[in-house]
């Protein structure tokens, strides 16, 4: 089942990157040299260049992830390998990795890969194939082959000329390009003739669609959703016991300890203004980091160990917020800030807002590691950390600045009470949960089986009726005082709780379509997926029928008089996971995909060997030849040709006889856009009967 998933996803990242222009992807190039350190061995050195933002696999990965780079030489006695392929990079990044989902070593910029040979006869050549797969944050190609040949020669002085083991005085190691431009055999054929009619028994698509209509979701990445969660953060922590009091303190100090009432504003708008630049200021060492290495943070980030370590850290912070200890930074850094607030002047009002960062730690402190990590776990890096923080100290700042302004809100504000303690005390919850995503993260690694969904959504239960509880004052914690009566705010935020605790709960419904649970969109990308489950393990996505050959496929589509939906996916895509587990599931996508579809999912990576006489070398796109040996080269090729795109996930929605319904999508996560598509392809398909 992991296998074939994984087949689905390889496929679906070929058609992620088939956009409007439509065109084929080629961001890894190739190049070979070799250097002689014997009479008969010679190191074959393999040298990859990646365009910015893409990858290359090392060798050695364990099976369920991408596809290992592999080295293939054609049998001969002349020569033999010796010791292991040895690999080296400047830019090797190893840990878990965000779209696989398990531990990997991929490379960045430049790698190159160092084969030693012992030869017989230099007048022979060595020649075979590497395969490799490249992906980058959001997209993979299907995995991609290319010939080498070596026709050594020795560098080595002879005897006669003093039978040194030396090269010659400035001679360079023997290097080659694996020319992409070469003219491909006599025997090759172009996806027009045989290999399309290999496809399916004549089978040809035709791709000029005849509506319009499905044209790919375009989106852009941006930092606001991490500046307002900041920003959020930063109210929160106004409503604890370390900062709430100090409102009206420090904004009493500006407007009344200055004769001149402006000069106070002006005091206080530069103090909530440095309160901002002491949190920006946070995420400058991050920066750093990022410049050494642009994916450091997330490295760091998914390692196993580190995410055991945000486990423990989050239980810290909870216990610290249910008052059984308190969190704070050394008294002397708050005794040095404070002692330099005598400065006076602009010097003076940084240093009172530094003060107030300071003695804020207990409260803040959690709130900005829950921040942290959030922003380590995705992939914007520093810049969304740097985002967060600015929204965090944004939200702390503007209370002194606007209250200064207009000292008649003060009148407004609350009175301080145990109703911050209590603020402190929900926040603990929350930590408790949040401590639970990082240890799932660890156990979708490991496969330790410890927090499948089930496990994982009983616990999150268990922490929000803890919550209710505690806010209907069925339970205390040291610093909470006896609670009289319940307030209607306590009673309303009381209910919403329990309404949470219910939809949790309907996380364990099983749906009859799917035969699965029901995936809780809330809970996307905190709770394990639904298949990784106990008792409704997912074998296929959603359970759809699935043709897994374009000619069975075909066949059935043509009994039924049903349109076809070409799934190109692989093992190994995220996008593809988050599709069939978010979108898929929508009613109206399911129903017609269950009902009025046929789903073909085409493997771009299946290592099943096609018969021999299937196994034919033909031209590709970017004019090289390569001989399809997989069923997985057969619809990596296949679709590459047909459509022009080498990147998955991609849907195409065409007819039993082929024609192309309306214009293929890639990763499209909205469902109503693909609810459209679809219904889309149903009204074009109707045309045609």
């Amino acid at each position: 089942m992991r296998k074939a998933f994984h087949l689905v996803i390889n496929l679906l990242l070929v058609f992620v990157s088939f956009d409007s222009a439509g065109q084929i992807l080629n961001p890894v190039k190739w190049s070979t040299s070799y250097n002689q350190v014997s009479e008969t061995e010679f190191d074959l050195v393999f040298t990859a260049k990646m365009d910015e933002g893409w990858y290359v696999y090392s060798q050695y990965i364990d099976e369920g992830g991408p596809i290992p780079t592999s080295f293939i030489y054609n049998e001969s006695s002349n020569f033999e390998l010796i010791g292991k392929n040895k690999e080296k990079s400047d830019h090797k990044k190893e840990g878990m990795d965000p779209i696989f989902e398990m531990n990997v070593i991929k490379y960045a910029d430049l790698v190159t890969f160092t084969q030693r040979v012992k030869v017989k006869d230099l007048s022979k050549p060595i020649k075979g194939y590497l395969e490799f797969m490249t992906c980058d944050d959001t997209q993979c190609l299907a995995p991609t082959e290319e010939d080498f040949s070596f026709q050594l020669k020795s560098s080595l002085k002879s005897e006669a000329n003093g039978g040194t083991d030396s090269q010659e005085d400035g001679e360079e190691p023997k290097e080659s390009k694996i020319d992409s431009t070469e003219q491909a055999p006599s025997d090759t054929v172009s996806v027009t003739e045989e290999t399309a009619d290999k496809s399916a028994d004549g089978f040809v698509i035709k791709t000029d669609p005849i509506a319009e209509c499905g044209e790919p979701l375009k989106t852009e990445k941006t930092n606001w959703g991490i500046f307002i969660l900041g920003f959020l953060g930063g109210l929160i922590a106004l409503l604890t016991p370390c900062v709430f009091p100090m409102i009206p303190l420090t904004v009493s100090f500006f407007t009344k300890g200055n004769s001149d009432q402006k000069k106070g504003m002006g005091r206080a708008a530069l103090y909530g203004f440095f309160i901002l630049l002491v949190y920006v200021l946070l995420s400058v060492p991050f920066h750093l980091m990022d410049s050494l290495n642009p994916d450091i943070l997330n490295e760091i980030s998914t390692n196993v160990w580190l995410n055991i370590a945000f486990f423990v850290i989050f239980l810290v912070f909870a216990f610290s917020f249910f008052g059984y200890y308190e969190l704070t930074l050394p008294s002397s850094w708050t005794n040095k800030a404070s002692q330099a607030e005598n400065a006076g002047g602009i010097i003076g009002v940084f240093f009172m807002a530094l003060t107030l960062s300071l003695v804020s730690f207990s409260c803040t402190g959690p709130i900005l590691g829950s921040l942290l990590a959030g922003a380590l776990s995705s992939d914007g890096g520093a810049m969304q950390l740097t985002a967060g923080m600015s929204g965090f100290g944004l939200a702390l700042a503007l209370p002194f600045t606007l209250f200064a302004a207009f000292p008649g809100w003060m009148k407004s504000l609350p009175k301080s009470g145990g109703w911050l303690n209590t603020v402190k005390v929900v926040l603990g919850f929350l930590e408790l949960a949040l401590a639970l995503k990082f240890l799932s993260n660890a156990d979708l690694v490991k496969h330790w089986g410890l927090l499948k969904i089930e496990p994982f959504l009983g616990l999150w239960i268990l922490i929000f009726v803890g919550m209710a509880l505690y806010i209907f004052g069925k339970i205390r914690f040291p610093h909470d005082s006896v609670l009289d009566k319940l307030r209607p705010g306590r009673i309303v935020f009381g209910i919403v709780i329990v309404a949470f605790v219910v939809y949790l709960a309907s996380g364990f419904m099983y749906n009859e379509s799917t035969k699965t649970f029901t995936p809780l969109k809330l809970l996307s990308g905190l709770a394990p997926p639904v298949g990784y489950s106990i008792i409704y393990p997912n074998d296929c996505p959603q359970n759809l029928n699935c043709f897994k050959d374009l000619d069975e496929g075909v066949a059935y589509a043509k009994a039924q008089n049903k349109p076809i939906m070409l799934d190109f996916t692989g093992h190994a895509c995220v996008n593809c996971r988050k599709m069939e587990e978010h979108v898929w599931p929508d009613p109206r996508v399911f129903k017609m995909l269950n009902e009025q579809y046929v789903l073909v999912s085409l493997y771009v990576d299946e290592k099943i060997d096609l018969p021999e006489d299937e196994q034919i070398e033909v031209m590709t796109a970017r004019g090289t030849a390569r001989k399809l040996r997989t069923t997985g080269h057969k619809w990596a090729h296949f679709q590459a040709e047909t459509f022009q795109i080498n990147s998955q996930p991609f849907y195409v929605l065409m007819s039993p006889d082929g024609q192309v319904l309306n214009h293929a999508v890639a990763y499209t996560p909205d469902a109503d856009t693909y609810a459209e598509f679809l219904r889309c392809g149903l009204e074009a398909f109707k045309t045609l009967n």
